[in-house]
């Protein structure tokens, strides 16, 4: 279930992208009359989408998450809350990223799906960390994605303090949770779960961080290669 939520709510995040299209367009034209900078627009679009995500992470986390018979301290449910909300946050950079390099509203949603697509596979729960192959897909995308980081947050969250009745004919009667981490979700348990957060938090500011410097670049080098592709094409008078 944990799984099934988080990659749904996160997924679904891709829904914006005809909004950033269409935000692209609008801050070009003021972008050229001057009324604002690039990282006054970044800033804007990060506090304005804040609020409608906080929702979104808050009331369908809290349906799922109660109904489902997870832990019902309150210091649980809002890391899983707030694990949602940092993920559809960074989903939401990706997409604008995604939107500035790809302003066709089609080619644009098929990109963004397609990496999306591509992060699931890796994130360690479709097929467990060792047995990822290693070149490409373990060695480095499986440290890139940011789907590792939000299972095992929410992994940790869930099963760290538990302990369960052992079924198998051998062993002790009582298995912990951080024994179901290490052998069944091959869970890196050399962090706490706080460490997973804040590396999605960081994967979120570099994110934002990249948008702005492709709005930058793109400003910078545009006029340049319109101006060399009128010089390339200009046609030749005849004497």
């Amino acid at each position: 279930m944990l799984m099934y939520v988080a990659t749904f709510l996160t997924f679904m995040a891709i829904g914006g992208f005809p909004s950033f299209v269409e935000d692209m367009k609008i801050f070009g034209r003021e972008r050229l009359n001057g009324h604002y900078g690039v990282a006054s627009f970044v800033l804007g679009n990060s506090f304005s989408s804040t609020p409608y995500l906080l929702l979104i992470s808050l009331i369908p986390g809290a349906i799922a998450y109660y109904l489902t018979g997870l832990q019902k301290n309150i210091g649980h449910f809002l890391y899983f809350a707030l694990g949602l909300f940092v993920c559809m946050m960074l989903v939401e950079s990706l997409m604008m990223i995604v939107a500035s390099i790809v302003p066709d509203f089609l080619m644009g949603i098929i990109t963004g799906a397609g990496i999306q697509g591509i992060m699931m596979l890796n994130g360690g729960f479709f097929r467990l960390p060792n047995d990822l192959p290693k070149p490409v897909w373990k060695y480095p995308m499986y440290y890139f994605v940011f789907h590792r980081y939000l299972y095992q947050g929410f992994y940790k969250n869930e099963f760290e303090g538990l302990t369960f009745p052992n079924n198998q004919a051998k062993g002790p009667p009582i298995i912990t949770g951080k024994e179901v981490l290490t052998s069944v979700w091959q869970v890196d348990m050399g962090h706490s779960k706080w460490i997973d957060l804040a590396i999605l938090l960081g994967m979120l500011f570099f994110y934002r961080f990249l948008f702005w410097a492709i709005i930058k670049t793109t400003e910078k080098f545009k006029p340049i290669i319109k101006s060399f592709r009128f010089v390339s094409f200009k046609p030749c008078r005849q004497m």
